[in-house]
């Protein structure tokens, strides 16, 4: 064998992935709002970038088919307009309801300081994370005096705020009421443990009372808040806009494109110009920049064509699911869409994370419509979803007295519907729509 030093050529084929590819395969994954601020990052870094309200600008040749720049005027005709109309009207808050209340208590200056100071260390859902000892050396104050504050903070609105935990605060709500009960109040104190178990029948023991009176302790206890300061944070709300719509034309199913999912992207006029500069750093760095609106452009209408392409191939394949709605929902995985649009498997998968179709029965994620089939082949196979959906139908249907347990569930599923579900993914099912056992579920009254 040489082992000699040389100079060799060889050809040989390779996969690259370009900067382009890539950025297409990027954006295809994006969702709406995700992909309408990756423009607007763009849209900085390249100045011919500019958007419209009006269709998509594709430039072919020579040809320019461009949109004149007429941009709508908001206010015209309105002689009372103010940028005031724009400021954001945000909702009161916790502390700035305590507050209020407490300017309206005649305190001493010293006790004022100690109670603003604990109204500002009330958490989102109204509890003190310090104990007394800690605010009163956070403080350097007596601990008598905390205590004190600590007492005021807990005789205002919401009641059940000041409290150090859940027992503290569901005592403090029953002191506020005109009723008391003790019953109540003794099993706040001494068996919320065994409550949250619903182990009935230790509490009936424990305090020497019938399973009715327990059961109606549990039934008040549920209708305390115990979280009085999450009344007042909100999160501010977030809205989905759906890719494509599913409508029922003529006995026909209609797929279509969102159109106002379709960012519209346009040529700047001012800056094409330069094409023609004699400069030629500069022409050169204009067409950069047009070359790249142009791929940016194409990526984005191949984005919505695939899109298209795989939600049509799923209102065939879960036609019954369109037709009469989620419980007729059909097994269905990625390569069965893969093999019939023509696609690989992580096309499919990109194309449909984070985006939602527009429905008769509702607004889904695509991904909603990919479940395993569940059941062995002497029975007819069921999608997950829809073994849940008559899982929690069961539930909501059975004598409460008399819950179903999951074996029986399995008997009910395999039975009357012709599903083969084993008892333990009966279990798994039921902890994923966080439904307790039949132990739990289980009322006396």
């Amino acid at each position: 064998m040489s082992m000699d030093f040389g100079l060799y050529q060889q050809q040989s084929m390779k996969l690259i992935m370009t900067n382009e590819l890539r950025q297409a395969i990027t954006i295809l994954q994006y969702s709406v709002s995700e992909l309408n601020a990756y423009l607007h990052e763009q849209q900085l870094e390249n100045p011919l970038m500019d958007f419209t309200n009006e269709q998509v600008v594709v430039e072919t040749g020579t040809q320019d088919r461009l949109s004149m720049y007429d941009y709508p005027s908001f206010h015209e005709g309105e002689n009372d307009y103010s940028l005031l109309d724009h400021v954001s009207d945000e909702t009161e808050g916790l502390q700035d309801y305590v507050l209020n209340q407490i300017g309206m208590i005649n305190l001493t200056d010293h006790m004022r300081r100690i109670v603003t100071y604990l109204s500002l260390s009330l958490d989102e859902n109204g509890y003190l994370a310090h104990s007394a000892l800690e605010l009163a050396e956070d403080m350097t104050e007596c601990i008598s005096d905390v205590q004190q504050g600590i007492a005021i903070i807990q005789s205002l609105e919401p009641y059940g705020i000041g409290a150090c935990n859940l027992k503290e605060c569901l005592l403090i709500q029953l002191t506020h009421m005109e009723v008391k009960d003790p019953l109540t109040e003794s099993v706040i104190k001494n068996h919320l443990d065994l409550l949250a178990k619903n182990k009935y029948k230790d509490i009936a023991k424990k305090e020497n009372v019938s399973l009715e009176e327990v059961q109606y302790v549990a039934d008040f206890i549920q209708t305390l808040n115990p979280k009085p300061g999450a009344l007042f944070h909100k999160e501010p709300a977030r809205y989905v806009v759906p890719d494509v719509t599913v409508s029922l034309i003529n006995d026909r199913f209609v797929v279509k494109l969102n159109e106002e999912s379709k960012p519209k992207i346009r040529i700047n006029r001012d800056y094409k110009r330069l094409l023609t500069n004699e400069e030629q750093h500069v022409q050169a760095y204009i067409k950069q920049k047009y070359d790249q609106v142009q791929w940016i452009t194409r990526s984005i209408e191949q984005r919505h064509q695939t899109i298209l392409k795989v939600m049509k191939c799923i209102v065939q394949k879960q036609y019954s699911f369109f037709k009469h709605g989620p419980a007729y929902l059909e097994p269905m995985t990625l390569k069965d869409i893969s093999l019939e649009v023509g696609i690989h498997e992580s096309t499919v998968s990109r194309a449909t994370v984070k985006k939602y179709v527009q429905t008769s029965w509702g607004l889904y994620e695509l991904k909603y419509f990919f479940n395993a089939a569940v059941g062995k082949k002497t029975f007819s196979a069921a999608s997950s979803e829809r073994v849940k959906i008559y899982l929690k139908r069961l539930i909501n249907e059975e004598n409460k007295q008399k819950p179903l347990s999951d074996q029986k569930i399995a008997d009910i599923l395999k039975e009357e519907y012709f599903m083969n579900v084993s008892r333990r993914t009966v279990a798994k099912y039921r902890e994923e729509l966080h439904i307790t056992s039949s132990s739990q579920r289980k009322r006396f009254s």
